[in-house]
């Protein structure tokens, strides 16, 4: 499983903008306003040597009161779903009795523990962390978040204890029907994913067992029918059919995300009666971020009238815009209606995400869609797009070749892509588009002329101007 890494530290020490160098987003809130963060912020770590999870807390001062007590809560949580936590603290105004409450509070939760002296840009990392050893909490590490100074080396530290995954398997063997497909089953709790879950592995010809033991209670389900193996991650915990109704699900967008680094395909779950959340779009927007292929199923669809049918879909055209690739299903889980349609939903979306594109054919479909609508003009140049070969699998990247492409508008993308899909099948799972210009090997270079040429280039020139 991935590493979890918490962002600790009291109030504007600078915790939001290091989440947001990390995890390479905008996500965090940031401005020079104490107590900005109020809940908790998760993102996938991109700055390091090994993938992990990133965790941005409300600030702790001490002393919390009211909305401060619920941030001090917040970050009670985080610690608790943390490996391990950077406790931050401001080089400029020095240690503060705020400090000295955040590191009794990370000391208490027994977690590893990591000092970070931000703002510290321009100081020699002795002199900004000589008063912050009073905390004991080992050595102090100078950074700017800000800048960017020292974070790599932070994270080089910070990550040397986790072991480096293999990134699972290889991509090589992911088309080989002998192994496992990986299938998380995420959503918001009491949208069904538990009865779902025991829908799909209690009809007959079902070989099953129970493999408990991944991180903070996901449990992996292998099961399999006719002949092909499943491994289903389920973040709620499989239930007893006589149960699922008894247990309110406890939510751990953590859970969630792990599950969907370690899955092939993820099935996302959504509530009928309830709708489109806020938090599900966040979580949909991380399956997208994370290339993984989707299926969208929309639960508890018995009982709606055609009106209030009528009225999810078009919210979810509405809300979910960035999804149009992904295969949608209406079911019942409680009922079983439709279910049977969600596997073979599934192995499409895999085929699709694992699918070997020739380079021949992506280029002539190339050539085919900027021949039918071609790339916009660039300060009164065309851009060139010349050929195109694939970079990746699960998603699929195809990576494009030509002149000017830095200038490729996104309207123009989203037009290769869908060409792309269409033409390729690649219903149900993103695709990613690489652009790279051709170098002029002449660009900057003049040609190296013989004395004799170079005179005989001046009197042309001469008689030019006359």
């Amino acid at each position: 499983m991935l590493p979890v890494i918490a962002l600790i530290g009291r109030p504007n020490v600078g915790k939001s903008t290091l989440f947001n160098r990390l995890t390479r987003s905008r996500d965090a809130l940031v401005a020079d306003y104490p107590g900005l963060t109020r809940d908790r912020q998760y993102g996938f770590g991109k700055l390091g040597p090994i993938p992990y999870l990133a965790i941005d807390t409300g600030g702790v001062a001490g002393g919390e009161a009211g909305i401060e007590e619920l941030m001090v809560d917040q970050t009670i949580r985080a610690l608790g779903e943390a490996d391990a936590a950077i406790i931050m603290v401001d080089g400029r105004e020095g240690l503060t009795a705020a400090d000295e409450h955040v590191a009794e509070l990370v000391r208490r939760n027994g977690k590893k523990i990591w000092l970070v002296v931000n703002k510290a840009e321009g100081l020699d990392n002795a002199i900004a962390g000589s008063e912050f050893h009073a905390l004991g909490i080992g050595e102090p590490l100078a950074i700017s978040a800000s800048h960017g100074d020292r974070v790599n080396a932070l994270m080089e530290t910070v990550l040397a204890d986790f072991d480096s995954e293999d990134d699972a398997e290889s991509e090589v063997a992911e088309d080989d029907d002998d192994r496992e497909l990986r299938i998380a089953v995420v959503g918001r709790p009491n949208v069904g994913k538990s009865t779902l879950i025991n829908r799909l592995i209690g009809e007959d010809r079902l070989v099953v067992f129970d493999q408990p033991g991944t991180t903070r209670d996901s449990v992996s389900v292998p099961f399999e029918r006719n002949d092909r193996k499943y491994e289903l991650i389920d973040t709620a915990g499989i239930r007893r059919k006589a149960r699922v109704h008894e247990v309110i699900e406890k939510f751990s967008i953590i859970k969630a995300l792990q599950a969907i680094e370690r899955a092939q395909v993820v099935i996302a779950v959504l509530d009928a009666h309830e709708g489109i959340t806020e938090q599900d779009v966040s979580l949909l927007g991380l399956v997208l971020e994370r290339g993984r292929a989707l299926v969208v199923v929309t639960n508890k669809w018995d009982g709606l009238s055609a009106s209030d049918r009528k009225h999810v879909r078009d919210e979810l055209d509405r809300r979910l815009p960035f999804l149009d690739f992904a295969e949608r299903i209406t079911i019942s889980a409680l009922h079983g209606t439709a279910v049977g349609d969600l596997l073979p939903a599934v192995e499409r979306a895999y085929r699709a995400a694992t699918r070997d594109l020739s380079t021949t054919e992506l280029t002539r479909e190339l050539e085919s869609a900027v021949t039918a609508h071609p790339p916009p003009l660039v300060r009164g140049r065309r851009i060139r797009l010349r050929y195109a070969h694939q970079g990746g699998r699960n998603p699929p990247v195809i990576v494009i070749h030509g002149n000017q492409t830095e200038s490729v508008p996104e309207a123009y993308r989203r037009y290769l892509i869908n060409r792309f899909r269409k033409v390729f099948k690649l219903k149900g799972t993103p695709v990613r588009l690489n652009f790279k210009s051709s170098k002029n090997p002449f660009k900057g270079k003049r040609n190296k002329l013989t004395p004799r040429q170079e005179r005989k280039r001046k009197r042309l020139m001469k008689r030019v101007k006359r």
